[in-house]
C-alpha cells in the first residue's frame, strides 16, 4: 500500500468530505482504482483527484446526478472537452439566472423599504 493510500473513513476526515458522498462516488463506479483491501476501499491519488473535482463541482451548486454526468465523461476515454463545457456553461447560465432573480428580489424589498421610510420622513 502506497502512503497516499487511506480508507474511506481517512479520506474523509483528511479531506472533510461527507461519508455519504464517498459511498455516492463508489456505488457510481467512479473509482476504478479504489481497491478493496481486508474489507476496506483504499483511495490513491487518482481517487483523491476525483474526489476533489467532485467536491468542486457539488460546491459549483451541481446535482448528485449532474456530477455523475461529469464525472463519467471524464472517465469515458474519449475527448469530452466540448461537453463538458456545455455542462459548465449550462450551469453557468443557471446560476447567473438566479442571481438576476434575486438582484430584483432585492430591488423589490429596498424599494418597499424606500417607501416606508418616506411616508414616515412624511407624518
Amino acid at each position: 500500500m502506497r502512503a497516499t493510500d487511506m480508507t474511506i473513513k481517512e479520506a474523509s476526515e483528511k479531506y472533510h468530505i461527507p461519508l455519504e458522498l464517498l459511498r455516492e462516488y463508489e456505488r457510481w463506479g467512479l473509482c476504478d482504482t479504489v481497491k478493496k483491501v481486508m474489507g476496506a476501499w483504499q483511495y490513491d491519488d487518482r481517487d483523491l483527484e476525483r474526489l476533489s473535482m467532485i467536491m468542486t463541482l457539488h460546491d459549483a451548486g451541481f446535482t448528485g446526478e449532474e456530477v455523475k454526468t461529469y464525472m463519467q465523461l471524464i472517465l469515458s476515454g474519449t475527448d469530452t472537452t466540448a461537453k463538458r463545457l456545455q455542462l459548465l456553461k449550462h450551469k453557468r447560465d443557471c446560476i447567473l439566472k438566479a442571481i438576476h432573480h434575486r438582484e430584483r428580489q432585492l430591488d423589490q424589498l429596498d424599494h418597499l423599504r424606500y417607501k416606508m421610510q418616506k411616508e414616515d420622513l412624511s407624518r
